[in-house]
């Protein structure tokens, strides 16, 4: 007989959940499936996801058509699942006073650079893309990694916070 394992949901939260959230939905969904399920929004959503955020996923094997820039207050809402992880992803959105989450998640700030802001050449955006999307990969593995079910709050976020501060590689080619 197996035991039923519980499974744990998480928030990635950025202003405009139309790049970097989205992406780290998309990683902790594959990389934490049956253990995680993995939401994202913003507090000022765009409205709509970047489509270089779109072209990274795809080029990795991701299907991409259900994601969609939503606003916070989803998961603030009566009926919203109650949430066990919130994550901010962007500076902007680590700073504002958010709603009030169903289920007393654990919080903690994995800030990566925001590649929708970059003003260059297209083909430095899209290496840019590709390098966050390698960040929170690794940010994400770690994640997936640790023995949350044994780990006491103060010991879990002591970790949450340390994968957070983690930088890339000097030199990381996406």
């Amino acid at each position: 007989m197996s035991v039923k394992r519980r499974v744990y949901h998480a928030l990635f939260l950025c202003t405009g959940n139309s790049a970097r959230s989205i992406l780290a939905e998309a990683i902790l969904s594959r990389r934490g499936v049956g253990r995680f399920r993995a939401h994202s929004a913003g507090s000022h959503p765009k409205g709509h996801v970047h489509p270089l955020a779109l072209e990274v996923l795809r080029e990795r094997g991701y299907d991409t058509a259900g994601f969609r820039s939503k606003s916070w207050d989803e998961f603030a809402r009566p009926g919203a699942p109650p949430l066990d992880f919130v994550f901010t992803v962007c500076d902007n959105a680590a700073g504002e006073a958010c709603p009030v989450w169903p289920g007393q998640p654990m919080t903690a700030h994995w800030g990566v650079e925001d590649p929708v802001a970059f003003a260059g050449p297209e083909d430095q955006q899209r290496w840019l893309f590709r390098r966050v999307y390698l960040e929170l990969d690794r940010r994400i593995e770690s994640f997936t990694n640790l023995p949350v079910e044994t780990l006491d709050r103060k010991s879990l976020k002591a970790h949450l916070d340390g994968i957070g501060k983690t930088q890339p590689p000097a030199g990381d080619e996406p």
